[in-house]
């Protein structure tokens, strides 16, 4: 460290220790320490002349501060600033925002460290409260005590033309103790207001929440209501469809029969009104032939077994319609006349029933003695038969009621 002595006397007279003392500057930007020679008495203007025409920079590029943070001006005096001998000063260079001096009320400054307040945030405090009182910069430090960044001690400068008047030791205590309770108070009466409107706030998202949930839930209400409104008149629509192409059926077999419907207009005019559950048939007995019989036996396999897969059924029927047409298309032929009863699909689909194989019987097949064969002879092989057999099964699988309405409903 280079250390360079210089006296700051015009005529370089003789100076004792009483009246002269030497004056220690260190600069902010350098490890050089200024030493000067200058009376108690005089103006520091001079020493900052000097050190600024000593560093090459013009005047006001550094602020001049004592050890305790107070700022040098250029009309103090060492006895003003009671400077000792060997005392040190800091150049601090002024462009620099953080260590830019402001005024602080000495007497406040005391009154606060005094408070147990220590002394970077009480200058803190008098800055930002503009050195009004006691009780703003009070108010000040307890609404900053969580911020760090104040116990950095600041640049300040004391204002020695206005003192405040000293308190005695229990007065100031008993202030202090006041005006944090009052700080205390404020700051709970601040929580306590914004705790209230935090949960009015939530009342209110609540309410809007449940709002619009019950809104939501009403419009999947009446969706729901639309949609069973419309499969049921949908599902009333295809059953009157079904039950007006059933009744057409019926009728248009009983004209192919020979047999004279009820009323010749009712078919070609006016559509035939579906059943009505309650009405109730009486039919006049009559001989049945063969194709009733066969029509029965149907019924009785569709209506015994009703619980079944409707699908199983349909295969059933569609199998007998394929050995029935085969063996009237091909009534020469014995392979299409003969059936294995014991044949995998022909038992999986007809032979399990004993309805089916009835109706088997009522078409001419007879079962040959000691052997598991179904055939029909050439002399039963009526092929008129077997129409109206393959008739009875191209109905039952094409009419979705079959055998699960009453027969007389079935005839109307």
């Amino acid at each position: 460290m280079v250390i360079k002595k210089e006296n700051l006397e015009k005529n370089g007279s003789t100076s004792t220790s009483t009246t002269h003392i030497n004056v220690r500057v260190k600069g902010q930007d350098e490890e050089k320490i200024y030493v000067f020679r200058m009376k108690k008495n005089a103006k520091m203007l001079r020493l900052m002349e000097y050190y600024n025409k000593s560093r090459g920079v013009e005047w006001g590029t550094y602020v001049f501060l004592t050890v305790d943070g107070s700022r040098v001006r250029e009309y103090h005096t060492p006895d003003e600033l009671e400077l000792e001998d060997g005392a040190q000063m800091d150049a601090m260079l002024h462009c620099d925002s953080e260590n830019v001096a402001f005024e602080v009320n000495r007497g406040l400054l005391k009154e606060l460290e005094d408070m147990g307040f220590s002394m970077a945030r009480a200058a803190w405090a008098l800055h930002h409260s503009g050195n009004s009182n006691l009780e703003t910069a009070v108010n000040w430090i307890v609404d900053h005590e969580n911020d760090s960044q104040f116990d950095k001690m600041p640049l300040m400068e004391f204002n020695i033309e206005i003192e405040s008047p000293t308190p005695s030791d229990d007065t100031t205590q008993a202030r202090a103790n006041e005006l944090r309770e009052q700080a205390r108070k404020i700051r709970e009466e601040e929580e306590t207001k914004r705790e209230r409107e935090r949960e009015k706030e939530r009342i209110r998202a609540g309410k809007e929440m449940m709002e619009t949930k019950r809104i939501a839930e009403e419009i999947e209400r009446k969706r729901n209501i639309a949609l069973r409104k419309a499969e049921k008149d949908e599902e009333k629509k295809a059953r009157d469809k079904i039950m007006l192409k059933v009744n057409a059926d019926k009728l248009e077999r009983k004209r192919k029969r020979g047999m004279r419907p009820e009323t010749e207009s009712a078919s070609t005019s006016t559509p035939v009104a579906p059943l009505d559950s309650k009405r109730i048939f009486i039919s006049l007995p009559s001989p049945a032939s063969k194709a009733e019989e066969m029509r029965e036996c149907l019924r009785s396999l569709r209506r015994n077994h009703k619980d079944e897969d409707p699908r199983i059924i349909r295969k059933a029927f569609e199998t007998l319609l394929m050995i029935v047409r085969n063996a009237a298309k091909n009534p020469d032929e014995e392979k299409y006349r003969r059936v294995r009863v014991t044949n995998r699909l022909f038992k999986e689909r007809v032979g399990r029933y004993k309805e089916g194989i009835e109706f088997m019987e009522l078409c001419g097949f007879k079962r040959e003695a000691a052997s598991e064969f179904l055939s029909l002879s050439t002399q039963d092989a009526d092929i008129s038969r077997l129409r109206d057999a393959a008739f009875q099964l191209q109905s039952a699988i094409t009419n979705p009621f079959f055998g699960l309405l009453s027969k007389e409903a079935q005839d109307f």
